[in-house]
């Protein structure tokens, strides 16, 4: 993105942070790391592997501690039997499984130390640390040639959430390179500011530089993506609602020198957010999530049901007065009709599941009702093109669906975390959809990508009884988080 002396640019770092300086690696940078290839490859056999959360899993008899369960994959995708399962209580892993820190609430992926081996961040919100209740946590799981092992604590900046409660942090991650040393940036979310680290991480979870982001406002959410194709990730804040603005804004890390404020698009609203080349351009373009709606009409409310937004990039990234194309379920086009609480957008993710080289979106619906069975759940996959998102060949996804596996059930949740991801190797993303509210354990829906889109036929459930959860008291919320967008709450 241009950082010019217009209005509208952005300009420089934000200002008011403290910034904290820790032992840094001295190694020369490792091209290598943080491509499509160690994306989220954990075990570096060229295969992507897929984390999932389980915040409502029991150790013992201690209920929502949480676990994460990773599975490895392969030329075969996925399964349930070739997987990890990690808790506070896993050899290596720092902290101590306790009852209700629900680990594993968030989850994404990066090579943190430029060893070639993605590693895992785990959030978790709920964590106490201290006198101080839920301030959260966020654990790093080191990648190698057997796959996730030992981990470090990523700490606050100094002086974070001073005088504040609840804070939560680690309830949103995202990473990427904004410098263009190989080593990633990661931004942290939470009720209280968000958090910026830069690499290289070090084997103690210390980064070379750490920031408190205090006039961004609440950081609950953040995105990080390369909109104006100078090949270094641009960081976008999304405080969430807030009074007056349910939509909640959009902002850059970097400041407006015409106002002193973290510059920002202010035709754009989003709780969550991933950037990808929606129209195949070589820019990436940002899409957005808004899933608050509102029967009394609350100002900056989304549409009936929620709706997602587009801003598309280019050579000077996403200009302020560029206003955003907004799909919803009234669209023309689009499955389904727009009701209150259908939480459209609360969650999306990102990939080629065609492999026509174009950026396809897809889109949770957990609130959706399905007949008379309220929050069911769908999701609806949009298809990218030349010309940006388009509705054209556009289709639902729940589990009244012919040959997807189960029925649809009250709370089952389906779409409460979605994920698109080449999984096989064979250039076409695979869908998943959480539904974590499925039976004690939770689930996941799982479809290989094609020319012509998912293949429901074939598609399969994987479970969290399965893959090894304990469970006890509450469900086990297996599929409640992927490695992609989602509202923190």
């Amino acid at each position: 993105m241009h950082r010019t002396t217009t209005a509208t640019a952005v300009l420089a770092a934000v200002a008011a942070v403290a910034l904290v300086p820790v032992q840094s690696s001295a190694a020369a940078p490792y091209r290598g790391a943080n491509t499509a290839a160690v994306q989220d490859d954990f075990d570096g056999d060229g295969y992507r592997d897929l984390a999932v959360g389980a915040p409502g899993a029991a150790f013992g008899s201690m209920e929502e501690a949480g676990a994460v369960v990773v599975m490895y994959g392969s030329a075969s995708s996925v399964s349930t039997t070739r997987r990890t399962v990690i808790t506070q209580a896993s050899p290596g892993v720092p902290g101590a499984a306790e009852e209700r820190d629900m680990f594993g609430t968030a989850v994404a992926s990066a090579d943190l130390d430029r060893d070639g081996y993605a590693d895992l961040l785990v959030g978790t919100p709920r964590e106490d640390v201290g006198s101080r209740k839920s301030r959260g946590s966020v654990t790093v799981l080191w990648g190698g040639p057997d796959g996730l092992d030992g981990g470090a604590t990523i700490t606050p900046p100094a002086n974070f959430g001073e005088g504040s409660l609840y804070c939560g942090f680690g309830m949103a991650l995202a990473t990427g390179d904004m410098d263009g040393d190989g080593a990633p940036e990661v931004s942290v979310g939470s009720r209280c500011e968000g958090s910026g680290y830069t690499g290289p991480f070090d084997r103690a979870g210390r980064a070379a530089v750490s920031k408190r982001h205090q006039n961004i406002g609440m950081g609950r959410g953040v995105v990080m993506g390369d909109v104006d194709g100078d090949g270094l990730a641009e960081r976008f804040w999304l405080p969430g609602p807030v009074s007056g603005d349910l939509g909640g804004k959009v902002s850059f890390e970097y400041l407006d020198l015409s106002t002193g404020l973290p510059a920002g698009l202010p035709h754009a609203d989003g709780h969550t957010g991933l950037v990808g080349d929606v129209n195949g351009d070589g820019y990436g373009d940002l899409v957005t999530g808004v899933p608050s709606d509102d029967r009394r009409g609350a100002p900056g409310a989304a549409h009936p049901g929620g709706e997602i937004q587009v801003l598309y990039g280019g050579a000077r990234g996403i200009s302020a007065d560029q206003h955003p194309r907004v799909f919803h379920q009234d669209t023309p086009g689009v499955p389904g009709a727009g009701e209150y609480d259908d939480e459209f957008g609360q969650t999306l993710s990102l990939g080629d599941v065609d492999g026509d080289g174009y950026t396809d979106v897809l889109v949770g619906a957990p609130g959706e009702a399905i007949g008379s069975r309220e929050r069911a759940g769908t999701t609806v996959l949009l298809r990218g093109s030349p010309t940006g998102l388009t509705t054209a060949g556009a289709a639902a996804y729940h589990q009244d669906t012919a040959s997807v596996p189960g029925v649809a059930e009250a709370e089952d949740l389906f779409g409460h975390a979605v994920h698109l991801a080449d999984l096989d190797g064979d250039g076409r993303a695979e869908v998943i959809a959480g539904t974590p509210g499925e039976n004690a354990d939770g689930c996941l829906w799982h479809a290989r990508g094609t020319a012509s889109g998912p293949a429901v036929g074939g598609s399969v459930n994987l479970c969290g009884k399965n893959a090894g959860l304990t469970l006890k008291g509450p469900e086990g919320l297996f599929g409640a988080a992927l490695g992609s967008a989602r509202t923190a709450r």
